[in-house]
């Protein structure tokens, strides 16, 4: 498996554009992925299934919106439903996450301006 720096999307890949996903970020980033990947050994689960799994748990009306273009990911995004995170898996993931700082803006500035306007 390459190093997350040197994973390269699609050039038409929305991530290409995305300051999160710039390499410097990605491996700044990887420690919260290692986190997800903690608790998704002991769910059997994927880090991805483990980040779905938690923003479902969050509020009755927070639904993601996962996007992929292949089927075995939609199956494993839908898969995330059935995961269950008790309320100290939650709690765990919280406290622990609280504690890295994510670097790299959500979005690039121009699209950054239609959000909340």
């Amino acid at each position: 498996m390459a190093p997350i720096t040197q994973t390269k999307f699609d050039k038409n890949d929305f991530r290409n554009i995305v300051p999160r996903f710039t390499p410097e970020n990605r491996k700044a980033n990887q420690a919260l992925v290692d986190v997800l990947g903690r608790f998704a050994k002991q769910k059997k689960a994927t880090p991805a299934q483990i980040a779905l799994a938690w923003l479902l748990a969050q509020k009755p009306w927070i639904v993601p919106i996962p996007g992929t273009t292949r089927v075995e990911r939609l199956e494993e995004n839908i898969a995330s439903a059935s995961i269950e995170l008790t309320r100290d898996d939650l709690r765990q993931i919280d406290n622990v996450a609280s504690k890295i700082s994510v670097q790299g803006e959500r979005y690039p500035e121009s699209f950054q301006k239609l959000v909340n306007r």
